[in-house]
């Protein structure tokens, strides 16, 4: 008996999974103490400086915890295991020196961003498989493997094909999710994007080409997942062929529970309707009953609002092919955009454009999460409690949790009197 394939949406409104709850802005205050209690964890463990600047910033952090149910025994394996590979792998020298070339051959491989964002201000996707048959995915394979297209050294744990696609989510999380961040013209401004939204179009594809696909997409979902947890919002798969419930029994197995929640499969006539709900009309490419000119292989079709946000120098007017991310100038009040890879050997590190800095960076959760109401106590008893090991943190997790519980009873015990 063929499975179910996943939740076909019928109303959208009734699937309001994540964003912003969980998130910088919009947190509980049990989220908010082991926030600062993970932090106090890692930087123990000698993974974590709270600077001024700290080595990673709060949303980063947040998103390990979320991906492990605020658990920071399963948040802290997850994010150890992340920075012994970063480290092995030399994540930070890939995406700075890898060719330009190469990077774009990869990209044509994978997700594209389209330019857009959706109605929350999360950076749009597009995906279409049937671009993947088995020849062209070889080649690049084999291309992948005997070639070195950066000066990264790694511990060749992780096949180089892999490495290159792992140079697109650092796009993500470096050029992209920032950038949309600072945009103001989205729902809670103040809360950093940190998610993407996909639309997965999976139209034209036999079961054939599925099954060549299996290991290249399984490989690719389980490190994603592993290492850039928290990434993914919706995933919208549009065109599904009538066997796609077995296709979708292999799918399920490579992301974890949270992520799957986010996934649905869309009927034709649901595309549009579906889409619209969370993408404006302008954003949606026209082939999914949209506005937007935009095709698999374009190079990103700029919102005219981010564009007309930045300030272009050096002769820009968009943004070039290649990897780039921002760095703080003008004492942080702006961000500027980085043009970086490598362009017939020689690095590149041209100054492509700037943006104003929206809010003040520091301890954002601190700033966003700051109750007038919260309990003293509670804060100062958090902050004093040294974290050596695992055991450790289970104790503090209890006195947390009976601590919140305490003043949530006096709380409705107030409320009862009055």
């Amino acid at each position: 008996m063929a499975e179910t394939p996943a939740e076909k949406v019928l109303s959208v409104g009734g699937h309001d999974v994540g964003y912003p709850h969980g998130h910088l802005g919009h947190l509980t205050e049990e989220e908010e103490n082991r926030l600062r209690l993970f932090k106090d964890f890692l930087e123990e463990k000698g993974l974590y400086k709270g600077g001024p600047p700290a080595s990673h910033d709060d949303q980063t952090l947040l998103r390990f915890l979320r991906a492990r149910k605020w658990s920071i025994n399963d948040a802290y394996g997850q994010f150890k295991d992340t920075e012994e590979w970063r480290q092995a792998n030399q994540l930070e020298v890939l995406y700075d020196t890898i060719d330009v070339d190469a990077y774009e051959q990869t990209r044509s491989l994978y997700p594209q961003w389209t330019g857009r964002r959706d109605r929350r201000g999360i950076p749009l996707y597009l995906f279409q498989i049937r671009h993947l048959d088995s020849k062209t995915v070889s080649n690049y394979e084999k291309t992948a493997e005997s070639t070195n297209v950066s000066k990264a050294q790694t511990d060749g744990s992780t096949p180089q094909r892999l490495l290159r696609l792992f140079a697109l989510y650092e796009n993500l999380t470096r050029f992209a999710q920032p950038l949309c961040t600072e945009m103001m013209d989205r729902p809670h401004p103040s809360t950093p994007i940190t998610l993407s939204t996909n639309i997965v179009d999976v139209s034209q594809v036999s079961l054939r080409m599925f099954w060549n696909l299996k290991a290249h997409m399984q490989a690719a979902s389980t490190l994603a997942t592993a290492h850039y947890p928290e990434t993914l919002d919706r995933i919208f798969i549009i065109g599904a062929p009538y066997f796609f419930s077995t296709v979708w029994g292999w799918i399920k197995r490579w992301f974890d529970p949270i992520t799957v929640s986010k996934i649905f499969i869309l009927s034709p006539s649901e595309v549009k309707p579906t889409l619209e709900e969370f993408i404006e009309p302008r954003n949606i490419p026209k082939q999914y009953g949209g506005e937007l000119d935009f095709n698999f292989f374009d190079r990103p079709n700029v919102d005219p609002n981010i564009k007309d946000a930045v300030t272009w120098e050096n002769g820009h007017t968009d943004f070039p092919e290649g990897p780039a991310y921002w760095v703080p100038v003008d004492d942080g009040r702006r961000l500027a955009c980085m043009a970086v890879g490598s362009k017939g050997g020689k690095e590149r590190r041209e100054r492509v454009c700037s943006i104003p800095v929206a809010f003040p960076k520091g301890d954002a959760a601190e700033t966003a999460a700051a109750d007038p109401t919260t309990d003293t106590a509670i804060e100062e008893g958090v902050q004093n409690l040294t974290v050596t090991d695992d055991g450790a943190v289970n104790k503090v997790e209890e006195k947390v949790a009976i601590t919140i519980d305490a003043k949530q009873q006096e709380s409705n015990a107030a409320a009862v009197s009055n």
